[in-house]
């Protein structure tokens, strides 16, 4: 027993030097086990008692609960109720501690802040709704800034927020506001917009009032807009809205400007998750729908293809793979293919993001190049030349040993057979090894 609290003493010590640079750990430092968390052994910052009669430091007895655990992790007692109730005693005590060994370079722990609770979340959703019908500008910005911080306080603060339907209100009071006056509400509506990102996801009711008319012209405003906070905003709600529910890709391709804006991100990116986020636009309206064909078409014009490839040569794995993904859609279309064809770096591109980036940019990759090699079209046979010189061959066949299944093996095997009409042409590769294995595969 001495040695297992020796152990754990000399543990904690270390995480306590790497936190606190100026601990001497060379001098001995009475630590009352009673301060540390029985989780992580860490000095505990906000000791909160479970109903076992446990004290814990709330974030480990949080990541345990929302793990999936529900028992006490000291008496193993089934927990049937999970309230959490600070121990302000023990903080203070913990506190005082810290401050008596300074001298050892402990600084003392912050006075935690209340988490937000379900009731106070009700309630500031009620005094939301009820600024909103009377149009109180000032108490509305008031009660947004109020949100902001708890979301921005806490993760379990932000989930009591998503939990208690903070979105839907937000979105309903966005709504009217837009409805109202763009113009003369603008200030309102981005603070709102910025609420928001931080508290989605958001239930049905709020998505219907994010996809109405006036709030999908006032977020549009703002995606086309010079201001970056709201462009930010605007593109992110954009791509949680049409994620939640694809019927609204109709609504927002008839507002003009949109396309154009969308495009302007990626060529001139403000930051990668937004850069995500217009990506994801994009893929959601050249979906096969009834206006898909004419929005694939309309970034081709906007000239899209060029902007994805030059894109594509250094992009990280998420960027690549919806960047592919879109070129997959647009190649859909005899013009999207045309752009393809006549661009230098595409099968340079297409032939090394296959098994260098993840399987699902590899198929969207696979996917490209076959929709080149067999469309009928002038240009097809260079693709397949340069596809097998550029060593598509061999990353095929590496495909078929390690194994891929359902559509994926059949593209694979697809795009061997059309490269075996090159055979005499691959001087690259030593074709008496691979096209025997070829023979087997087939």
């Amino acid at each position: 027993m001495i040695f297992s609290w020796r152990k754990n003493k000399l543990g904690f010590l270390t995480k306590l030097k790497k936190q606190l640079p100026g601990v001497d750990c060379g001098s001995e430092i009475a630590i009352p086990s009673h301060y540390m968390c029985p989780i992580s052994l860490d000095l505990m910052k906000d000791p909160v008692i479970l109903s076992t009669g446990i004290t814990y430091d709330r974030e480990s007895i949080e990541k345990w609960i929302d793990g999936g655990n529900f028992s006490c992790p000291v008496t193993k007692q089934e927990l049937t109720v999970f309230d959490l109730i600070p121990n302000h005693a023990l903080r203070r005590l913990i506190q005082d501690w810290c401050v008596a060994n300074r001298s050892y370079g402990i600084e003392r722990i912050p006075t935690p802040r209340i988490p937000v609770s379900p009731y106070e979340v009700k309630e500031i959703c009620s005094r939301i709704s009820i600024a909103t019908q009377r149009s109180d500008l000032k108490r509305c910005s008031e009660l947004m800034g109020k949100i902001r911080n708890w979301a921005k306080e806490s993760e379990r603060n932000r989930r009591c927020l998503v939990n208690g339907g903070t979105g839907d209100v937000l979105a309903a009071s966005f709504e009217h506001f837009a409805g109202v006056s763009i113009e003369k509400h603008v200030g309102l509506l981005e603070e709102i917009l910025l609420v928001l990102t931080c508290i989605f996801p958001v239930a049905i009711e709020g998505i219907s009032k994010l996809g109405s008319a006036g709030s999908l012209k006032c977020l549009v405003s703002f995606l086309i807009g010079k201001d970056l906070s709201p462009k930010q905003s605007a593109v992110f709600v954009l791509k949680e809205l049409l994620a939640a529910d694809r019927r609204y890709v109709n609504s927002l391709a008839a507002i003009e400007g949109v396309s154009e804006a969308l495009v302007s991100i990626i060529r001139d990116p403000l930051c990668p998750s937004n850069t995500k986020s217009s990506l994801t636009v994009i893929f959601y309206m050249i979906l096969p729908s009834d206006i898909g064909e004419k929005m694939a078409l309309k970034f081709v014009e906007l000239g899209l293809v060029s902007q994805l490839l030059e894109f594509l040569v250094d992009a990280e794995k998420s960027l690549c793979e919806k960047a592919l993904g879109i070129l997959d859609g647009i190649c859909d279309y005899k013009q999207g293919r045309e752009k393809l064809y006549n661009n230098a770096l595409t099968i340079p591109l297409l032939v090394k993001k296959i098994l260098r980036v993840s399987e699902l940019a590899t198929e969207y990759s696979l996917s490209i190049l076959l929709k080149l090699c067999k469309s009928g079209e002038k240009g097809e046979d260079e693709v397949r030349v340069e596809a097998a010189q550029l060593g598509a061959f061999q990353k095929i066949l590496v495909l078929l040993q390690v194994g891929c299944g359902g559509d994926m093996k059949d593209k694979v095997t697809e795009m061997l057979k059309l490269l075996n009409l090159y055979k005499d042409r691959l001087d690259c590769i030593d074709s008496s090894m691979h096209f025997k294995y070829l023979k087997k595969s087939f």
